[in-house]
Parts: C-alpha cells; sequence; structure tokens
C-alpha cells in the first residue's frame, strides 16, 4: 500500500512539473492601465502593460492609435522590472488601440492588444497628429518598424499566446492522474478483502 501511494505521488508530482516548465518560458499579457475595454472621461497620462516575465526593450515593441488610426504615442516606452509604461498623448474621443508585441524567452513571439474607450477628447489637429507618427513610430530599431505598423492593421482581437492558461492544463492533468491514482488505489483495496 505505501509502495502504491509513493508511485501515485510520484506521477502526479512529475505530471505537475513538466508542463510547467514550457509555460514559464512563454510569456503573456498579465495586466494593463487602463485595463482592456475600460470607459475612460479623463485620458490618462501614461499606459501601463504588465507581463508574466519581464520584457526585454530589444524585442518589445508597443503602439497606440487613436480615432482614425491617429498614433498616439507621447515617447519611447520605459522598461521597469515586468511593466512597460508609454506616455499617452490623447486626441479625439473615440477608441483606443495599443498594441503589443515582443519575444518570450522560449523565442515565440507573443502579440496582443488592448482597448480603451476614451470619451471625452481634445480637438483634432491634423497638422501636429500627421508630423509625429513618423518619429514616434520607430521606436524600436529600423527593421522592426514595418511589423509594427503592419500590426495594428488587422482587427484580430485576440493575442498570438496562449493567454497564460498552460497552469490551467497542468493543473487538469494533475486532477485526472490523483483521480487515476486514488482509483488504482480502491480498486487493489477492494481486491485484496
Amino acid at each position: 500500500m505505501a509502495r502504491t501511494w509513493a508511485v501515485v505521488l510520484g506521477v502526479v508530482a512529475a505530471s505537475a512539473l513538466l508542463p510547467a516548465a514550457p509555460a514559464a518560458a512563454h510569456n503573456s499579457l498579465t495586466g494593463s492601465d487602463p485595463r482592456d475595454r475600460a470607459r475612460l472621461t479623463a485620458a490618462p497620462e501614461r499606459i501601463e502593460l504588465r507581463f508574466l516575465a519581464t520584457p526585454k526593450e530589444a524585442t518589445t515593441e508597443v503602439t497606440v492609435t487613436g480615432p482614425d488610426n491617429v498614433v498616439a504615442t507621447g515617447g519611447t516606452p520605459t522598461f521597469a522590472g515586468k511593466r512597460v509604461t508609454v506616455p499617452f498623448r490623447p486626441g479625439a474621443a473615440g477608441l483606443y488601440i495599443v498594441t503589443y508585441r515582443l519575444a518570450s524567452d522560449d523565442g515565440h513571439p507573443v502579440k496582443g492588444e488592448i482597448r480603451f474607450t476614451l470619451t471625452t477628447g481634445t480637438p483634432a489637429e491634423p497638422s501636429s497628429a500627421s508630423t509625429p507618427p513618423t518619429s514616434a513610430a520607430p521606436t524600436g530599431s529600423p527593421t522592426s518598424a514595418a511589423p509594427s505598423a503592419a500590426s495594428p492593421t488587422p482587427a484580430a482581437a485576440g493575442a498570438d499566446d496562449d493567454g497564460g492558461t498552460g497552469w490551467l492544463w497542468a493543473a487538469g492533468a494533475v486532477v485526472v492522474l490523483a483521480a487515476l491514482g486514488g482509483g488504482l488505489l480502491l480498486r487493489r483495496r477492494a481486491t485484496r478483502r
């Protein structure tokens, strides 16, 4: 009986550890300020994205576009641990889309977007709005400027990553293996009686 418990616990422990290793290397968004789908009456000074793992400056791109696809980034992103902060330059009232793209430690590209609505805005200034986008767009390396310009164009609202659900699969596997181990143990007990 003690040997059966040791086998069951060993299988459960091994199954819990194996899926966790690849999931830990895969980065994902854990939160943002403003939140996704938020409705704001006052414009924030900056936009903050929080990730599961520390993003690298060299491979992280963040763009913010407002109504009529006008760039609303007020400067280059700053990095502090697992947080990326981008200065926000509000424009007209309407929908703003924050698009992010970065590489995980496992090399898998992670991309997604956060959307929020600004209910009040500043009057549109066509001359100043058309000049800064060319200087604000190349926040990354010159070779990465082209993908960042193309990334807001697709209307896909989901992220390319698994959304941090790897731990759910690991937990599910642990529960299934524990149930199988418990059933095996009960069957052996019933057979011995």
